[in-house]
């Protein structure tokens, strides 16, 4: 009996390493580089190709900017993917946004959707504690493939913004993104962010967890095969592309870092800003003290646990 359960043991341990989830890792970051990391991936894009990115608030200028994404973005002939914001701000208003876009050189290089401007569509949810769905662009529904292009940076309420975040908030409509941030119990965003809604609103763990439930949402309805992640980690401020006046970044670029599986690498992306030795012009704590502040690592805590991924990564160093 002994020599089974050691034989078990031994067995279990194996298929433990092979479920082991790589995380691709570049420290150049540049649009050859963008290009290198999605092939590393080893999938293929394919139908209609919607690129999810941030293309920032009116004012913030850390965003990822379209010379660095336009050999990746032209690879897949992709499209453009956002949608309105809940906050007030340049991206609420659909002309503001528009303009925005503009502004920041994205409709004169690629093809652009804001995929909420004309509607809104529900999509299932298979973590129900906060959600009963997610609100999100109807046009999503005219994608085959999504990539998943983050920039990995600080985030006011989330602690960070990572793929994650991209998926959850940067995919929802603004009456989505308003039921994210109070965990399911409205989707007004004039009522989501009054004095007196917050106070008696979500906790902190809420919201992560229904974040983390929205992206979930988005990663199924694309499904296996359909979907890859990558997180560019450069102008890190602690402050997100939502932020019209974020503060200056104190921690140096790092790299790009891509996988199929958006919990690991988020994680690795905390784990190189967690153990990274401070230097002079290149201080990792302001960001840690933010993403702490707002219990941000426990967003890829409760991804594993409802299923989404794997915090348990092999990093592959393309640069060795």
């Amino acid at each position: 009996m002994k020599k089974i359960m050691l034989t078990l043991a031994v067995a279990l341990t194996a298929l433990c390493a092979v479920a082991q989830s790589k995380v691709y890792f570049t420290r150049n970051i540049s649009p050859e580089s963008l290009v290198k990391i999605y092939e590393a991936l080893g999938v293929q894009a394919h139908g209609r190709v919607a690129v999810k990115i941030s293309t920032g608030e009116a004012g913030n200028n850390h965003y990822l900017k379209p010379e660095l994404i336009a050999n990746l973005v032209d690879k897949v002939n992709g499209t453009i993917v956002e949608c309105n914001t809940a906050y007030g701000g340049s991206r609420q208003d659909i002309k503001k946004h528009w303009q925005t876009i503009h502004e920041h050189g994205f409709d004169s290089r690629f093809a652009v959707d804001i995929m909420d401007e004309f509607g809104e569509v529900r999509i299932p949810v298979k973590d129900r504690k906060h959600l009963n769905y997610d609100i999100v662009g109807d046009h999503l529904g005219h994608y085959n493939f999504m990539i998943n292009l983050a920039h990995f940076k600080g985030h006011a309420m989330g602690g960070f913004g990572g793929v994650l975040k991209n998926a959850s908030i940067g995919v929802a409509s603004t009456a989505g993104k308003a039921y994210i941030h109070s965990a399911g119990k409205t989707a007004d965003a004039s009522k989501a962010w009054s004095p007196e809604y917050l106070a008696a609103g979500p906790t902190q763990d809420d919201f992560l967890e229904s974040m983390a439930a929205a992206a979930q949402a988005v990663h199924n309805y694309f499904g296996e095969g359909n979907i890859v992640y990558i997180d560019v980690m450069n102008n890190m401020s602690v402050d997100c592309d939502c932020d019209g006046s974020p503060d200056a970044p104190m921690l140096k670029d790092m790299g790009i870092l891509a996988s199929t599986d958006p919990v690991a690498l988020d994680k690795a992306c905390l784990d190189l800003v967690f153990n990274h030795k401070a230097a002079a012009g290149d201080d990792e704590k302001p960001l840690i003290a933010r993403i702490n502040r707002q219990h941000g690592t426990y967003i890829v805590d409760y991804a594993e646990q409802i299923g989404l991924g794997s915090r348990d990564y092999e990093l592959v160093d393309l640069d060795k």
